[in-house]
C-alpha cells in the first residue's frame, strides 16, 4: 500500500512558501527553492512539483521552472528568487509572480503550461497617467500573491510588515562585519538597510495584461504596529500573502508577526472588508488547545490553502538543519465549516496520506512533527548558534536524520496504526549512555517500552526495543534520558 508522510516531497527538497493550485487535473506546488545546509533563503532556482488531484501521493519534480537570471534585475545573479505565486490570466496563459530578495519590484513571467518553463514578462508598473508609468516599489514590494476572480479582474497582493513579536530592526555592523559575511548575504543586507518596511498588506487591481496596475495600491490588512481596536489584535499582518475564493467568499492567508503561524482573514469582497478569522498552523503547534510550548523547533511559515476534489488542505514549511535557509514542505487535511470558519490544525507526520501511517515497515526518523528537548525555545530567535543547540532534522551526504538528541529530546510521531505484539528498532549513532522511554503520549505516561543503551559508534547501527501490545491508532513518543549525543535515522517496526 502506498503512503505518503510530512514532508510531503522527498527528504532531499527544499521547497518552502508553497503555493498549492489545482490546473486541470493535477495539483502544482509554486515555492521558493532553498538548498540542504543553506546559509541564506531560496539559495536556488524556482522547481515545480504536481501530483494528480486523485492521487496526492504521487508527487513528481516537473523540472526548473525560472531561473534566477531570467530576471533583467539580476542578470549578475545577486539576488534569490524569493516566495512567487502564480495564477491563470483571463487569456487562458499562466502568470508567475515573484520578487528578488529585497528588490524594489514584482518581476511576472508567463508560460502556456502550469508546470513552465516561464519566460521574463515585465514588472508590475503603473500607467503613465499614474504616477508617470513608474516601477509599483511603494509599502516593500513582498511575497506577491495573485488572484484571477470569476469575473476576469486580476488582483495583487503584497506586504512586508515587521512588527510587535515579529519586530526587525537591522543592527549596525562594521564594514568589516560586512566583509565576513557570505557576498549574497551581504548584498541582501545591504539592500533591506535602504528599505523602508511597510505598515499593512497591500493590495491593488491589475489590468488584463496581468502587467499593468489599474490603480494605486490600497492597505488590505493591519500590520503589528496598527491592530489595535481591528480584530487583529496578536495575529497581525507580517508577510507571505496569499488569496483564495471559496463558496463564494475570499479567504485571505498569512504569516502574522508571530512568524510561526498561517492565519487567515475573510471577506465578501477580494479588496477590501476583511475580518480576522483565526489561525490555520503552526509549525510548533502554538495556540491549538491553548498550547504555549512548541512541539518543533519554530520558525518562519508561508502556504495557503487548496481544494483538491471535495477536501481542503492547508500548506505551510518547517526548518531543517537549526536555521530558516533549509525548509521543507508540509501539508495537513482542514475543515471548513458550514459558517466558513476555520479551525487550527495539528501538526503530524501523517499529512496527506489520509490515514494513520502503518505501523509495519521502516520510516525515516526525520518525518518527526514533535521535537524538543531542554533548550528549545518558546520563540523565534534567529541566532544560529542558539537554534543549532537545538534538536533538529538535517542532512549529510544526501541522508536525512535527527541530530543533537541528548538528556530530555522526546521526538514524536502522529499518527501509525498499531497491530499488536510488535517490536520497533531504531538505527542510531553516537555516544550516549542511558535509557530510551517509548510511549504514546509526550509526558510518558504511557510507556509502552523502555530500554537502557550504552553506545560509542561512528557508524549506524540497529537496536530493538519490545514495546506492548498496542491496536489501533496512536502517536509514538520517544525520550532520552542519559549523557552524552546521539543522532536518530530510522525507526522501524518488526512483527513480534
Amino acid at each position: 500500500m502506498k503512503q505518503i508522510y510530512n514532508p510531503y516531497l522527498p527528504l532531499n527538497v527544499y521547497i518552502p512558501d508553497g503555493e498549492p493550485h489545482v490546473f486541470g487535473d493535477r495539483l502544482y506546488i509554486y515555492g521558493s527553492h532553498d538548498k540542504a545546509g543553506g546559509t541564506t533563503y531560496c539559495q536556488d532556482h524556482y522547481e515545480v512539483w504536481s501530483a494528480p488531484v486523485d492521487d496526492l501521493k504521487n508527487w513528481r519534480r516537473e523540472g526548473i521552472s525560472y531561473f534566477r537570471t531570467q530576471d533583467p534585475s539580476n542578470a549578475d545573479d545577486s539576488r534569490q528568487l524569493w516566495a512567487p505565486d502564480v495564477t491563470q490570466g483571463p487569456d487562458g496563459r499562466y502568470y508567475l509572480y515573484y520578487c528578488l530578495s529585497f528588490y524594489p519590484e514584482i518581476g511576472v513571467a508567463v508560460s502556456d503550461r502550469p508546470e513552465g518553463p516561464f519566460e521574463f514578462y515585465g514588472h508590475v508598473h503603473y500607467p503613465a497617467h499614474i504616477l508617470g508609468g513608474k516601477t509599483v516599489s511603494e509599502h516593500m514590494v513582498f511575497d506577491p500573491a495573485v488572484l484571477t476572480d470569476e469575473d476576469g479582474r486580476v488582483y495583487l497582493y503584497y506586504g512586508f510588515a515587521p512588527a510587535a513579536e515579529k519586530e526587525m530592526i537591522v543592527p549596525e555592523l562594521s564594514e568589516e562585519q560586512l566583509a565576513e559575511m557570505p557576498e549574497e548575504n551581504r548584498k541582501a543586507f545591504e539592500q533591506m538597510r535602504n528599505e523602508k518596511f511597510g505598515e499593512y498588506s497591500m493590495v491593488m487591481e491589475l489590468e488584463p495584461d496581468m502587467v499593468t496596475a489599474k490603480e494605486e495600491p490600497r492597505c488590505l490588512i493591519p500590520g503589528g504596529h496598527h491592530t489595535e481596536g481591528t480584530g487583529f489584535e496578536g495575529h497581525g499582518f507580517f508577510e507571505a500573502s496569499s488569496i483564495r475564493r471559496i463558496n463564494g467568499r475570499y479567504y485571505f492567508i498569512y504569516s502574522s508577526h508571530k512568524s510561526h503561524e498561517l492565519c487567515y482573514a475573510v471577506s465578501d469582497h477580494p479588496d477590501r472588508d476583511f475580518v480576522f478569522g483565526g489561525v490555520l498552523v503552526s509549525n510548533g503547534d502554538i495556540g491549538l488547545d491553548g498550547r504555549t510550548e512548541p512541539v518543533y523547533p519554530l520558525g518562519n511559515t508561508h502556504g495557503s490553502i487548496v481544494q483538491v476534489k471535495d477536501d481542503f488542505y492547508v500548506f505551510y514549511h518547517r526548518q531543517t538543519n537549526g536555521t530558516e535557509f533549509s525548509r521543507q514542505g508540509c501539508a495537513e487535511k482542514i475543515e471548513i465549516r458550514e459558517d466558513g470558519s476555520i479551525a487550527q490544525v495539528e501538526i503530524t507526520s501523517c499529512g496527506l496520506n489520509g490515514r494513520a501511517l502503518a505501523g509495519k515497515g521502516s520510516y525515516p526518523a526525520s518525518i518527526a512533527c514533535h521535537l524538543t528537548d531542554p533548550t528549545t525555545l518558546s520563540h523565534i530567535d534567529y541566532h544560529d548558534p542558539v537554534m543549532k543547540q537545538q534538536v533538529r532534522v538535517t542532512e549529510a551526504q544526501n541522508v536525512s536524520f535527527i541530530t543533537g538528541i541528548k538528556d530530555g529530546t522526546t521526538i514524536g510521531y502522529k499518527y501509525f496504526e498499531f497491530y499488536g505484539g510488535d517490536l520497533i528498532a531504531i538505527e542510531y549513532r553516537g555516544t550516549f549512555d542511558g535509557t530510551i522511554l517509548i510511549a504514546h503520549d509526550e509526558m510518558m505516561e504511557d510507556v509502552i517500552g523502555e530500554i537502557e543503551m550504552s553506545a560509542d559508534t561512528e557508524v549506524w547501527e540497529m537496536t530493538i526495543v519490545p514495546v506492548g501490545s498496542v491496536r489501533g491508532r496512536a502517536a509514538l513518543y520517544f525520550r532520552f534520558e542519559g549523557t552524552g549525543e546521539m543522532d536518530l535515522k530510522t525507526i522501524a517496526f518488526i512483527s513480534a
